[in-house]
């Protein structure tokens, strides 16, 4: 076998690995592809030399990494209709036309909410009314209201923690969106969900802190993040302003990904992460801590 496809098999099996190639290449020129004892013998060496550098879990026909086996449950938000029915007949209580109810019951527009993390504050700040924004935060939350206008997004509703931080941000961002309704939210309020896996040294809340707060952000994303009522007929954009930890554990929750996880996202300050709940109960992440709309200067994550 030539050293030019020598080379080939060893980009084709490996990826095209540098290391590989040179190796081989070394390999070849110092005969230790065994050319002295006869082309088949050398083939066997070659073969060798490619077959370690393949992948320990690969094998022939199978190239993709095996599926953890935890299948989407479209019925997250418990709003499917169809558990109601059984073989095409109604349960109890249910209308004489079981299909006609089943459809009716059914969500038919796409829920779009756009997650607003807070500007700068100050963090020295002495309780929640301290802890206002820093001019630099101010100018985030200017940045963030322009960026949500130019998007031409017909808003529904801002929905905003009560904390000083949020509150604040949401009236900047509202210069921007006028007519927009602006409804506050206790349990927006930031806290510890869940413990992280894997933990940080630098954040370690007591346990009860992860049992009272856990609870009040589940029934956060319990209220709103769920799919459009039935009698909802237009596509919906909601922006809903809050915190760090609220919305990192909210887009884990809505992706099925395990909430443990939630640490592991940085989101910046003014950021937008763009949730959208399609009527079939699939969820998708359109923007993920998006700050590109700001100058790098402005960026900042406190």
């Amino acid at each position: 076998m030539s050293y030019r496809r020598t080379i080939k098999l060893v980009c084709g099996f490996a990826g095209g690995s540098a290391v590989l190639v040179v190796a081989a290449a070394a390999a070849e020129s110092h005969g230790y592809f065994g050319d002295t004892q006869g082309e088949r013998s050398g083939q066997w060496s070659r073969f060798n030399i490619l077959q370690a550098a393949q992948p320990a879990t690969w094998s022939t026909g199978n190239h993709t990494v095996a599926s953890t086996g935890h299948a989407w449950d479209f019925n997250w938000d418990k709003r499917d209709p169809s558990p109601l029915f059984t073989n095409g007949k109604k349960k109890e209580n249910t209308s004489e036309d079981p299909s006609s109810e089943q459809e009716n019951g059914k969500p038919k527009a796409t829920r779009n909410i756009l997650f607003i993390r807070h500007s700068q504050y100050n963090l020295s700040g002495n309780g929640d009314h301290e802890r206002i924004l820093t001019p630099l935060g101010r100018e985030q939350a200017e940045f963030t209201g322009q960026r949500l206008a130019a998007l031409g997004l017909k808003y529904d509703i801002m929905v905003y923690s009560t904390m000083a931080r949020a509150t604040e941000t949401a009236n900047i961002i509202s210069k921007y969106l006028p007519g927009v309704e602006l409804v506050s939210c206790d349990l927006l309020r930031e806290g510890a969900p869940i413990e992280p896996v894997p933990p940080v040294n630098h954040w370690k809340p007591d346990a009860v802190q992860y049992h009272e707060d856990g609870a009040r952000i589940e029934a956060a994303f319990r209220r709103y993040i769920h799919r459009a009522d039935p009698k909802q007929k237009e596509d919906s954009y909601e922006i809903i302003v809050c915190h760090a930890n609220v919305i990192r554990y909210f887009v884990c929750r809505a992706l099925q990904f395990p909430p443990e996880g939630w640490l592991r996202m940085g989101l910046n300050n003014g950021s937008i992460t763009w949730l959208t709940v399609r009527p079939s109960g699939r969820v998708a992440l359109r923007t993920l801590g998006d700050s590109g709309f700001m100058p790098p200067d402005k960026l900042t994550r406190t």
